[in-house]
């Protein structure tokens, strides 16, 4: 019987032949992340547990993001215990304000195709783009690993996602996988591996299949599997081995169902207030006024979403009263936006320009909202409250459609 691709990556970890959905399997882990938010908790388990040594300080990458810089009195104190455990455990991978941890675990080299990954956001879904099994976990499982070096979990059933086609200009990979959240539902994919397949998906740069991979979680998804291929060998900086080269799902694979896709159908999508699966075309919701635009976090903050917005942007202005936050994904994605005029492009239209992180994605800094204000936003969530108080409304978007939002000063495309 054939495997999917997340069957082969569990199996192959684990040093079986095979494995099935809903078996209980026990994985050696080959990197985690642990953010800034989560430390503190991290720490206190750790230390109840009875740990006195992290398994391998060359497999723990520890990230300051969320809380950088501190807009709260207490966010210091994560710092705090964040230096303390990385200094006595000797930990080495730590990023202080050098951007978003998914982008970052990517860009930095820390996951290859065919790893299993574990952070404690739950966005750690991203690195399926690559071809690894990644998922989000709590603090207390992440305590337990970083004594053992393993974790128990169940093999996920699999949805396969087939796409086929040309995109229509003007529609991104964030259009497609908002699509496909509002078919399934937000709990439609619970506990389910998103297997991404389809000419459409091998032409995809891999930042774009990052942005859907980053989303599956939304969906309800344990995690997101893409076939690795040469853009993600050139990505990784690796040559792939025979394990990663047949890592795609096989032609008599079990899925749980199979879900196919013209790529010519999809449009220009939004996910209105307060849902991430309540999608509605953008030429629906054409005219209604906005008051912000966010283009950024580890959804779409990467250089080609900066060039897409700097595209539409172009000798434009922000309209009058319109508040346009651009906040790079990194550090790196900043200096190569800055280096290629992109940062200049968007900065001349009016744009209010942050450091790398994840800010007003998290509700934290850079650009918080009041009663009765709307956004439109790149990133990946628009619950009640994320990006201010509970009366805000959140429409999330594409980097392009935000960029023509933002100019209009109206939801547009």
């Amino acid at each position: 019987m054939g495997q999917t691709v997340v069957e082969k990556i569990i199996a192959h970890n684990i040093g079986a032949e095979s494995v099935k959905p809903g078996e209980i399997v026990t994985v050696d882990v080959d990197r985690v992340m642990l953010d800034d938010i989560m430390m503190p908790f991290i720490v206190d388990k750790f230390q109840e547990m009875g740990f006195d040594r992290v398994w391998d300080p060359d497999k723990v990458v520890l990230v300051y993001d969320h809380l950088v810089p501190a807009s709260q009195q207490d966010d210091t104190r994560h710092y705090r215990v964040g230096d303390a455990f990385a200094a006595k455990h000797g930990l080495k991978n730590v990023h202080r304000s050098d951007g978003i941890c998914h982008q970052l675990m990517m860009e930095a080299g820390y996951v290859k195709p065919g790893d299993v990954v574990f952070g404690t956001d739950s966005h750690t879904t991203t690195y399926g783009c690559v071809g690894a099994f990644s998922t989000g976990i709590g603090y207390t499982e992440m305590a337990a690993i970083l004594g053992t070096g393993q974790l128990w979990m169940k093999v996920p059933e699999t949805i396969r996602v087939v796409i086929d086609g040309k995109l229509p200009d003007g529609v991104m990979s964030k259009d497609i996988i908002l699509r496909i959240i509002g078919d399934l539902g937000a709990d439609g994919a619970t506990y389910r591996a998103l297997e991404f397949t389809g000419r459409t998906v091998e032409d995809m740069s891999v930042s774009s299949r990052m942005a859907m991979a980053n989303m599956a979680i939304e969906a309800g998804a344990k995690c997101a599997a893409f076939t690795p291929d040469g853009k993600t060998a050139q990505y990784c900086g690796i040559s792939l081995n025979e394990f990663q080269q047949g890592l795609r799902g096989d032609p008599d694979a079990t899925y749980l169902k199979t879900v196919v896709y013209r790529a010519e159908d999809f449009r220009p999508v939004m996910a209105c207030p307060s849902q991430v699966d309540k999608i509605r075309n953008v030429s629906e919701l054409a005219g209604i006024p906005v008051d912000q635009v966010f283009i950024g976090s580890c959804t779409n903050g990467r250089l080609e979403d900066l060039q897409a917005a700097a595209a539409v942007l172009k000798g434009k202005r922000v309209a009058p009263f319109v508040k346009l936050i651009v906040t790079p994904a990194s550090r790196k994605v900043y200096e190569e936006a800055l280096e290629c005029g992109v940062l200049q492009i968007l900065a001349e239209a009016g744009a209010i320009i942050t450091h790398p992180g994840c800010g007003l994605c998290c509700g934290r800094t850079g650009g918080i909202l009041c009663d009765g204000e709307r956004v439109v936003a790149t990133n990946n969530r628009n619950f009640l409250g994320r990006m201010g108080t509970s009366k805000v409304e959140i429409y999330l978007a594409s980097p392009v459609t935000a960029a023509a939002c933002a100019a209009a000063g109206k939801i547009t495309f």
